[in-house]
């Protein structure tokens, strides 16, 4: 139920739903009665069981059922007497007709505002899970698996949508539909309506033993799932690697397995849940046939007439469906708390690289960076070791050494991907945990060695979908990062859509997008994370030109391989197993005859 009521929390201001849909329910309800109500004036018109002459005068008018009713009677049986019988009936069908169609015009506007509700709630759970998965630091998203984030968008809600929802519905209508049906059928036989009761904790009793194995059973069909979408990506991701390595068979027999336990869970998890219509339909069928007896023994003993016991029969039949949809609710809500378990589970977890309350904002960059005391560990795994760095405004910093020495975690924590573990980073002398992380990051332009392009045009590529307030300052972006003339021959220029993760673009291409975005967000401190080296030459050409005029008047902080590229760099710092090994400028390096210089050694002999 705590979940439940989270969910309920996001219909929030009931006001604008609940009380126009109560409205609109019980007046269906009431015109669904009406219909009801008629069958016995109009079974007493049918089969002479109604008065012989009419009362001369109509009796008292009130809104009591009794006076509703035997002025209702009286008008019919006036009709009948004076326009004939046909005419009378003929006006209890228009009634009828006029009943249903007042009562389906109310059930119709209650679902309307249902749809209204369905769909504010799934948009703003969509809303809140989307910003706390994308306010996430680094660290979740390397715990957790993409699949399971895809899962959790898609099928887990559309399953709150599916079961929840619905559920919730049937439950907010239905049981005024069956006390309205009860009240009336009270009205018609107390003692045949009480003796029906009894019946009805039964089902109560079968169903909710039914509605917690479906829940268990629901957590364990969505977690397949969420292995099967995972599994999918990663295929589609790495086909080329597959294929390459004949792996096709590996991976399918793999797939078949998680698809197989989904398909064994999905089974055990539809057959209980199917389970419930036909016990109620059971039980409601064996109710009904306890009625007729016993509504028998009343007819055929004088205490109820033909027309009020077959009128009751036909209302008693009308709170089965009702009955079982509350029934079938509990059970199918069962399995969509379990999807809200895995939703609201990714909406709790703990945003670790948190904004400041009392942020410092950041006028200008006027002094450089300062890396004080830094030591970091994903986990129980150090990766940096009291890493002490200061990098002046306009200067250019270049970090060389093996893989994993913690070159590119060193620019994340600069980023703030990721907070340190120990000591500081300083901008300005301010602790960048001071800083909000859009300030922060404001402030940075960043190129990495495998730039990320989206399904979406050029432009919007190179303004990250920021408002476009100067055309011309694109081009000119385009222009410096050697990227306008291969834009100008693309079919649309700025207006093509590149394709899914850039796919119409070339490796050095997209690099040069990737530089244009940078010099269009014009930030004071540039990271370029190993950005030529998956190029051939001649776009290392036209990529390291750009990145020249994209550098002047920065500050700069290079992550190379290639150590041609920075041999220029104000001071070249050396990484080893998570400590500055050593550092100095290029020429003072070769002198030492150490690590840079047995890197410089075996990529001159390359």
């Amino acid at each position: 139920m705590r979940q439940l009521k989270r969910l309920l929390a996001y219909i929030k201001p009931v006001h604008h739903y609940l009380p126009e849909y109560l409205i609109y329910t019980l007046l269906g309800i009431l015109f669904g009665l009406v219909n009801f109500t008629m069958l016995v004036p109009l079974l007493n018109l049918l089969f002479n069981e109604g008065p012989a002459v009419a009362p001369l005068e109509p009796p008292p008018l009130g809104f009591s059922l009794d006076s509703i009713a035997a002025n209702f009677n009286y008008k019919l049986f006036s009709l009948a007497q004076t326009e004939g019988k046909l005419y009378a009936l003929g006006f209890v069908c228009v009634c009828i007709a006029s009943a249903t169609l007042l009562a389906n015009i109310f059930r119709y506007m209650a679902n309307r505002v249902m749809v209204r509700l369905r769909m504010n709630l799934l948009e703003r759970l969509r809303n809140e899970l989307y910003s706390k998965i994308i306010a996430q630091s680094m660290t979740f998203f390397n715990r957790i698996r993409k699949g399971e984030l895809l899962s959790t968008m898609s099928s887990d809600v559309q399953e709150i949508e599916g079961s929840v929802v619905s559920s919730f519905q049937s439950l907010l209508r239905d049981p005024f539909v069956i006390l309205a049906y009860f009240g009336t059928l009270f009205y018609l036989s107390p003692s045949l309506t009480v003796f029906t009761i009894l019946f009805f904790p039964v089902s109560g009793i079968l169903i909710s033993s039914l509605a917690r194995r479906l829940k268990k059973k629901g957590f364990f069909s969505q977690e397949y799932l969420a292995r099967i979408v995972h599994h999918t990506d990663e295929t589609i991701s790495g086909i080329r690697i597959i294929r390459a390595f004949r792996s096709e068979n590996i991976f399918i027999r793999r797939f078949a397995g998680i698809n197989r336990s989904f398909s064994k869970v999905s089974r055990e998890l539809f057959n209980q849940r199917e389970l419930a219509s036909p016990i109620s339909e059971l039980l409601g069928v064996l109710v009904i046939v306890t009625v007729v007896m016993y509504g028998g023994h009343l007819v055929i003993s004088g205490e109820l007439s033909g027309s009020v016991f077959i009128t009751y029969l036909a209302l008693y039949s009308q709170i089965m469906q009702p009955a079982k949809n509350i029934s079938t609710a509990v059970t199918s809500m069962q399995k969509g708390l379990a999807s809200a378990d895995r939703i609201f589970s990714a909406i709790d977890e703990d945003v670790r690289v948190k904004d400041p309350e009392q942020a410092v904002i950041p006028e200008t960059f006027s002094k450089g960076i300062e890396i004080k005391d830094v030591s970091f560990a994903y986990g129980d795994q150090p990766v940096l070791t009291n890493v002490n760095l200061r990098v002046g405004k306009g200067k250019m910093i270049a970090l060389v050494g093996k893989s994993g020495s913690g070159k590119s975690t060193l620019s994340d924590l600069i980023m703030r991907f990721y907070d340190v573990s120990e000591g500081s980073i300083l901008i300005d002398d301010v602790d960048i945990r001071n800083m909000r992380q859009h300030d922060l990051r404001k402030m940075i332009g960043f190129v990495n060695q495998d730039p990320l392009m989206f399904n979406d045009t050029v432009r919007n590529n190179i303004t990250m979908g920021h408002p476009v307030e100067n055309e011309e300052a694109i081009r000119l972006a385009a222009e410096n990062a050697n990227a306008l003339e291969f834009i100008n021959g693309l079919e649309n220029g700025f207006d093509t859509v590149l394709g899914d993760r850039g796919s119409r673009l070339s490796g050095g291409q997209k690099q040069r997008i990737a530089i244009a975005r940078a010099i269009y967000s014009n930030p004071p401190v540039l990271i370029l994370d190993e950005a030529t080296s998956a190029l051939d030459t001649e776009s290392e050409r036209l990529v390291q030109d750009a990145l020249s005029r994209l550098m002047q008047s920065r500050t700069s902080i290079v992550i190379a391989h290639r150590l041609s590229t920075i041999q220029h760099a104000d001071e070249i710092i050396v990484m080893d197993e998570g400590r500055i090994a050593e550092r100095g400028t290029h020429t003072e390096l070769l002198s030492k005859g150490g690590i840079y210089s047995r890197l410089h050694e075996i990529q001159q002999l390359s």
